[in-house]
Formats: C-alpha cells, sequence, structure tokens
C-alpha cells in the first residue's frame, strides 16, 4: 500500500511528459498510414483533453494569484511561499495518471475506440451523466474522503500529503497521492463510462463533465470568495444541491482544510448534511467574506514600488506562471510565442493601468507588498544573454540602451513620475508607513532619486525611501579590507558619489572614471582635507589596468572590460548589469541582501535574485520600516548613515548574500 503513496514517475522530472509521446505518435502514424482514423481520434481527443485540463488550473492559477482583483476576497490571507510551490510543482500527475488509464480502456473496449460514431450531442447522455454522478459518484467520493481523514493510516500516508499544503490553491486540487487520484480517476470516468455503455454518450458529454470537474475542484481550492451571498438567501436549496457554479464552495473546502473533521463532499453539501458532517460555519463565512469585500483590508506597513523589466521578463509574473515566478529569471525560449500578446498587454497597461498590487509576504506580522507601475524597459534583444556575445559589442550597447528606454523617452517622463505620485499619494492616503522606491522608479535624472514628491508633498505621513543607502553599504562590505586602490566607473552618480568619500575616509584610493572636471571637484571637495588626495581623476580606462578591484556603475563593453588586469573582481550597481566577459575574471552580482528566516509566505523571486533574496534598494525600505524611522531617504546618500544602516540590517537579521555565496 506504501507504493500507492508514490507516482511511478517521480523520478524523471519534466521527463514524465515523453508518456504523452505514444499518444501523439499514434495520432500521427494513423493519419499518414492508415485509412481508419479511430485510433488517431481518441488518442487526439485525450491529448487535447489533458491539454484543456492543464489549462483550466493555469487560469484558475492566472485568477488567485491577480492580487489586484482578489485581495479583498481572499478566505485565508497568508500567501503561498516557495515551500508550498515545490511541494505542488508536480500537481498535473493526476493528467498524465488519467491519461494512461483513459488509453487502457479504448484500447479495451473498441467500441469506445470508434470516436467517429459517438454524436456530437445527446441530452439523454446527460441526464445520465447526471443521475450516475449524484446516485454514484458524490455518495462514494463522500464516503471514501471521510474514511481517510478517520482511519489514521490512511490520512498518514495517503490524504496529509494533500492537506500538508497550508494554503489553498488551484494546484492543490490535483496535489495529491497515486491511490487517492486512482480513486478519483474512478469517481470521474464511471458517469462518463457508463453513459457511454448505456448508449447515450457524446463528444460534447465527454468534453464538458472532463473539463467541468476539474473547473470545479480548482474552484473549490482557489481560496477566494466572488459571488454574493444574496444568490443562496434567495434560493437556499442552491446550499445543499450545488457547490458551484458559487464560490461558497470556496469557504466550504477552506474550512475542510482549517477544521479537517468536517465538509468532504465532492461538488454537493447535502451529502454532508446527511452525514451530519457540515460545518456550521459554512455559510456565516461566506457571507461574512462577501459583506467585507467592499471594505479595506489590512495595511500594509511596507511597500516596495517596482517596475517591469522587459516583455520577456513579464513573463516571470506570479499571475502569468506562479512555478517560473518562484524561481529567478531567466530567459525560457519557449515562451517565445506568447511575447506578441505580452507586447500587447504591456501596451495597453502602458494606456490604461495604473500602480497594482503584484505580490505580497509577511515579516514579523509586518504586511510588506510590492506594488508594480504599468511601465517597462524594451530590451528587445534579450534572449542575447543566453548566447556567445563576444563580438556582438555594438548588440549589448543596443541592449544597454533599449532596457531604460522607456523610462528616458522625453514625452514618458510625465507620466511615469505621475504614475509614482499616485501609487504614494494612495500608499499615504490609506496609511502605509514606508515605500522604497525600485531601479528606475528613483533615476536621478527622472525624479531625483525621490526628492521631486518629497518637495512636492511636505505632508506625506509615508517615508519615501530610494534605499541606496543600504545598497551602497552592500557594495563597500564585499569590498576586502585590505584593499588599497579601486577602479570606479559611473563615479560621480549617486551612489559612485557615495562610495568614493566612504572609500577614501578608508585612505583607499579611488581612481573616479569621469571627464568632468567640475563634477570630480565637487565631490573631492566634500571629503575631509586629509583625505581629499585618495580621490584621483581618471579620464581613461587603460588608467586602471594594474588595479584589480572595479566599482562598476557604467555599463562596460568588452573592449572596455580588457583593460582589467587578469584576477580582476568587478563590483557593480549597473543596470542592467554588465555581461561576463572576462573569463580570468569574476562578476559580482547587483547588490542584494537575504531577507530574515522568519519571512513568510514569500513565494516570488525578485528578477534574478534568489530566493528570500532581495535588492538591496528593497532590504533598504524593510530596515527603514523596522527600525521605525520617520526621515525620507531621497536625494543624495548620507554616508554617514551607511554603517549606521548596514548595522541596522545585521540586528534584524539581514544578510549579505555575498557573504553567504564566497
Amino acid at each position: 500500500m506504501v507504493t500507492l503513496s508514490v507516482w511511478p514517475w517521480e523520478s524523471y522530472g519534466n521527463l514524465k511528459y515523453l508518456l504523452y509521446a505514444p499518444l501523439a505518435a499514434q495520432v500521427v502514424y494513423s493519419w499518414t498510414y492508415e485509412q481508419d482514423y479511430s485510433r488517431a481520434l481518441w488518442c487526439l481527443h485525450i491529448l487535447i483533453i489533458c491539454g484543456l485540463k492543464g489549462l483550466v488550473h493555469v487560469l484558475w492559477s492566472v485568477y488567485n494569484n491577480m492580487l489586484w482583483v482578489t485581495r479583498t476576497l481572499r478566505i485565508n490571507p497568508n500567501g503561498v511561499d516557495s515551500k508550498q510551490i515545490d511541494h505542488e510543482w508536480h500537481w498535473d500527475n493526476y493528467i498524465l495518471l488519467q491519461a494512461i488509464i483513459a488509453s487502457m480502456i479504448c484500447y479495451m473496449s473498441p467500441s469506445l475506440m470508434m470516436m467517429n460514431s459517438i454524436p456530437l450531442w445527446n441530452t439523454k447522455g446527460l441526464i445520465a451523466l447526471i443521475v450516475i454522478h449524484v446516485t454514484f459518484s458524490e455518495p462514494l467520493y463522500y464516503y471514501l474522503h471521510r474514511s481517510f481523514h478517520r482511519n489514521n493510516y490512511f490520512f498518514t500516508h495517503f490524504h496529509s500529503f494533500h492537506h500538508s499544503s497550508p494554503v489553498p490553491h488551484p494546484m492543490t486540487a490535483g496535489n495529491a497521492t497515486l491511490l487517492e487520484n486512482l480513486i478519483l480517476c474512478v469517481v470521474a470516468g464511471v458517469p462518463l463510462i457508463g453513459s457511454c455503455l448505456l448508449g447515450v454518450g457524446s463528444i460534447s458529454l465527454i468534453y464538458g463533465y472532463a473539463i467541468m470537474f476539474d473547473f470545479l475542484r480548482c474552484l473549490g481550492h482557489c481560496n477566494v470568495e466572488i459571488f454574493s451571498h444574496k444568490l443562496f438567501v434567495t434560493l437556499p436549496i442552491l446550499r445543499y444541491l450545488i457547490y458551484t457554479p458559487t464560490y461558497v464552495v470556496n469557504v466550504y473546502h477552506t474550512l475542510h482544510h482549517q477544521e479537517m473533521g468536517t465538509n468532504f463532499c465532492l461538488f454537493m453539501p447535502l451529502f454532508d448534511v446527511l452525514g451530519n458532517t457540515l460545518n456550521s460555519n459554512s455559510w456565516e463565512l461566506q457571507k461574512k467574506i462577501r459583506l467585507a469585500s467592499g471594505e479595506r483590508k489590512r495595511v500594509p506597513e511596507f511597500v516596495f514600488l517596482a517596475h517591469g523589466v522587459d516583455v520577456m521578463s513579464a513573463m516571470h509574473a506570479p499571475f502569468v506562471f506562479r512555478s517560473f515566478a518562484s524561481m529567478p529569471y531567466t530567459t525560457r525560449l519557449f515562451l517565445l510565442p506568447m511575447w506578441p500578446f505580452t507586447f500587447m498587454v504591456m501596451l495597453g497597461m502602458w494606456v490604461w493601468s495604473k500602480a497594482f498590487l503584484f505580490s505580497f509576504y509577511t515579516l514579523r506580522n509586518n504586511l510588506c507588498q510590492t506594488w508594480g507601475v504599468p511601465r517597462f524597459g524594451f530590451q528587445v534583444i534579450s534572449l542575447f544573454l543566453s548566447t556567445p556575445l563576444e563580438n556582438r559589442e555594438n548588440r549589448v550597447f543596443y541592449r544597454a540602451f533599449s532596457s531604460v528606454l522607456q523610462y528616458f523617452l522625453p514625452f514618458a517622463t510625465q507620466g511615469i513620475n505621475d504614475q509614482i505620485e499616485a501609487a504614494i499619494l494612495r500608499a499615504d492616503k490609506i496609511g502605509v508607513k514606508v515605500i522604497s522606491l525600485a531601479a528606475l522608479n528613483k533615476n536621478e535624472a527622472l525624479n531625483g532619486g525621490g526628492t521631486l514628491f518629497v518637495n512636492k508633498h511636505p505632508d506625506l505621513r509615508v517615508r519615501v525611501v530610494h534605499g541606496n543607502t543600504l545598497t551602497a553599504a552592500v557594495i563597500l562590505n564585499e569590498i576586502p579590507k585590505d584593499v588599497k586602490e579601486v577602479f570606479l566607473t559611473g563615479a560621480t552618480s549617486k551612489l559612485g558619489r557615495a562610495i568614493a568619500l566612504y572609500l577614501c575616509r578608508r585612505r583607499v584610493r579611488v581612481l573616479m572614471l569621469t571627464m568632468s572636471i567640475e563634477r570630480f571637484q565637487k565631490i573631492q571637495k566634500e571629503a575631509p582635507a586629509e583625505f581629499q588626495n585618495y580621490l584621483v581623476q581618471v579620464t581613461k580606462y587603460n588608467a586602471a589596468q594594474n588595479c584589480k578591484t572595479w566599482i562598476v556603475g557604467k555599463w562596460l563593453t568588452p573592449r572596455e572590460q580588457s583593460w582589467a588586469p587578469a584576477g580582476t573582481h568587478f563590483h557593480q550597481f549597473v543596470v542592467p548589469p554588465i555581461l561576463k566577459f572576462r573569463r580570468n575574471c569574476t562578476y559580482g552580482d547587483l547588490a542584494a541582501m537575504r531577507l530574515p528566516k522568519d519571512v513568510q509566505g514569500l513565494g516570488t523571486c525578485e528578477y534574478t535574485m534568489e530566493r528570500g533574496v532581495v535588492h538591496a534598494c528593497h532590504a533598504g525600505g524593510v530596515v527603514h520600516m523596522l527600525e521605525g524611522w520617520k526621515h525620507h531617504e531621497v536625494g543624495a546618500i548620507d554616508v554617514d548613515r551607511i554603517d549606521l544602516v548596514w548595522e541596522a540590517a545585521m540586528r534584524h537579521g539581514l544578510s549579505s548574500v555575498s557573504s553567504l555565496t564566497n
């Protein structure tokens, strides 16, 4: 029996999808070499139904993760973390199992193989299917489900796997052991087979029941309440006869996951009434959630205001593919066919959308949200990231330019600032404590690192933070203490200035690459007199040909990187990060920090960051919130606060990513 708790193809990973190959091969072979297409038809129907079943789950997942729509309707307010996503990674095992069983049945029953003889529609078949479902499937599922809960052996070895997902999600519906899904195949298969054996089956019946069965299962696990309780007040009998199409099933089944001694039925609560296992709170909770749906939910303490990077990475969003969103972003060539549609959505968001809730997590009972500004960088040739680039210098320049183009289009600047300002004012209105600006949202040329908004709205209660103080601290703490000389590009930028002033105080010689004597001298004069000589202006890359510590704040071409001596380490704060052309050098990632271990509900990776790791500017906002600081962090970086912010980050359990990987 224990072997029925694991799947036969569990160790195959994604190679399990090759088990669909015989069905596809049969379709191709029959249509190519055989005059009788009956085998090809049923194989094709099985493949199509399996695809539609998967699509149902994906679409439900998309809806579930559209937090700007569903947040006020969520029953369990907690987020789905990466651990649960991994646990449910192979949620579609049951679809493959059903394909195998359906194939076996069709092979063993020649009459069922004659798909071309089955009509498109048969009303009698629908009646027969409903009767069989109500009299066989519903009571069988109810009895077996209740038995799995009441028998300690079966619950421990089988059903507990399904209930180990703490937050219900559409993918939770199919996430169960082999034994449970074999039972579900019987529950879902008998009405279809029975209708066909009675001679009243139809193509519409097979497709409709197979898809609707999964649709209702996903609805039962989606953790969102959608329909008004008034429907059940007007027609009370619906409470007992149908589990759908209303979202009472969500309340119903979520209570089952929270209070596992009740609510065992498949789709019809009538059987729980008859078995005296109906949770008395089911209807009241449904009513409470719907009545509260128009009210403002819990206000976040912290908001990270992010923006899109490029069209391909937009498919990394949790409301597109949650599995991909739970991993660091990388180019996936098989998603290319979706690029045109995603591009059109991007254009639509540019015209009509405003900042929206993207993801959330909790940290020490503080709700932390990421809002997305609907603006992107046009990274048209991002595919070159996965191909050799040594001889594509011009294309690299184009990629670097294209990735920030939308934020520097003259006609787009005001619109972007309007979006950011509207988000800040909304955060201020609802009572957010800290809002941190991501990457280009705090660009100096765009809004002075957030200064524009603070000056325009001096009475803001929400603290606006660019987070660059912690970004500088992360970069500086990555530099070995024994380094005596560094080469700094982007030297007169906000971060470059702070890094140069900090290092010169440590008596580190800083070669500042800049063509502007005026900007260099302005920064040099900010340093204490005894340290000013440690700041040296250089105008060419060959000045650093003997320096092995490069701090990169400006894009470097292959030719420019070639001036670095072998063994050089490239620290960087340039967006996008430089590409790794030199094999005899090492490259650091963008400044980032790992969130404390007690973070909860975090199931999304921040662009290319590892799980649990966020950009330093994001972490800077978190530290600002945890410390309860009342000042805005905008404009120029206060060099005197770099160590203070770093120590606060360490004190709250954040950690440097480099310290964990080196």
